[in-house]
């Protein structure tokens, strides 16, 4: 029978044969039948229905990108965790451009076999989905995988920072404590981020994050901490690291109550350095101007006068007053 249908196809009244095929369950010449007639849905059904007699990967993968309804892909997916789990991932990779990645990553999870498709997973996050970063972020977490959690972090921004940092704050495990501070300061929420660190003894990221806050605050209350704990390694580190967020005196006075001015004195003196030279900056300046003011003096300029001419009619100001009225004896003679 099949062999037969190979040849003549074109030339049999394919619907007939196909009720013939169906009641005879001759399912491997049905599905031939569906294919040729295009009717795909109908053979991707079948094959889905009786996968012990005519299901084939290779024809099942080229049949399934032409289907109608979208809905057998996930009829699909369904099909291959029952029948062929190993084989996920090679289906994905033919449907991944026509799924929807957030309805398909939702069943995944719902059925709790999201870590079987981890490498479709993965090859889709580049459309930066939230569904699919938080589905990542969280294989990650369970497989202590903090360095790809990471990497997942810094490229790929859509997901809840806080609800994940919360999430990882209480973590057993350090690095991902540290990721916690690190998604704070990724949202502004520095004093948090600074409080961890200094949970956690990370003492460098801890002065990282106060200097990135450029909160005078913190970044002192950060330098009362190290004394408190008499780290005066960090102090003196904390100098340079939030040198534009401390002031001198306040590091002045820190050092001589805790007598360590040894390690604030590498402080002390960048300080007077960058001082000095400002104080010689404006000398040169002001000596500049001096110079240029002696060498080209600017006269001293009055206001302009204002010059005011009479109306048409108008007797001029000085001959309302008898300015130029001709001089008699020595005089002025008046009008008669």
């Amino acid at each position: 029978m099949r062999e037969h249908l190979e040849l003549f196809w074109s030339r049999v009244n394919i619907p007939k044969v196909l009720k013939a095929a169906e009641q005879a369950h001759l399912w491997p010449e049905l599905v031939f039948l569906y294919d040729k007639y295009e009717e795909y849905d109908n053979a991707i059904l079948t094959m889905m229905a009786h996968p012990t007699q005519c299901w084939k990967e290779p024809l099942f993968k080229d049949i399934i990108t032409k289907v109608a309804n979208i809905e057998l892909y996930y009829k699909a997916l369904s099909f291959y965790l029952d029948y062929k789990p190993m084989l996920l991932n090679d289906l994905l990779l033919v449907l991944t451009p026509r799924l929807d990645h957030t309805r398909a990553v939702t069943f995944f999870q719902k059925v709790g076999q999201l870590h079987l498709c981890l490498p479709y997973v993965k090859s889709v996050q580049s459309h930066n989905n939230k569904v699919i970063n938080e589905a990542l972020n969280n294989i990650y977490i369970d497989n202590e995988d903090y360095d790809s959690l990471r990497a997942s972090i810094d490229s790929y921004n859509n997901f809840d920072n806080i609800a994940l940092a919360q999430r990882m704050e209480k973590h057993e495990l350090i690095e991902f404590r540290r990721i916690a501070a690190y998604l704070f300061k990724m949202n502004n929420r520095w004093k948090q981020a600074v409080e961890l660190c200094k949970k956690d003894l990370l003492f460098k990221d801890a002065m990282e994050y106060a200097a990135d806050s450029r909160n005078m605050e913190i970044a002192e209350d950060l330098m009362g901490w190290f004394l408190d704990n008499e780290n005066y390694e960090s102090f003196a580190a904390g100098t340079f690291v939030m040198y534009d967020m401390l002031k001198p005196d306040v590091i002045l006075e820190l050092a001589w109550r805790h007598n360590i001015m040894d390690f604030a004195m590498p402080y002390l003196i960048q300080c007077v350095r960058e001082y000095t030279t400002k104080v010689d900056k404006l000398e040169v300046s002001d000596e500049t101007r001096t110079k240029e003011a002696e060498t080209n003096p600017q006269p001293l300029v009055m206001g302009e006068q204002l010059m005011l001419t009479p109306a048409p009619g108008m007797m001029p100001m000085n001959n309302m007053y008898g300015m130029n009225q001709p001089m008699y004896n020595g005089g002025y003679m008046g009008s008669m």
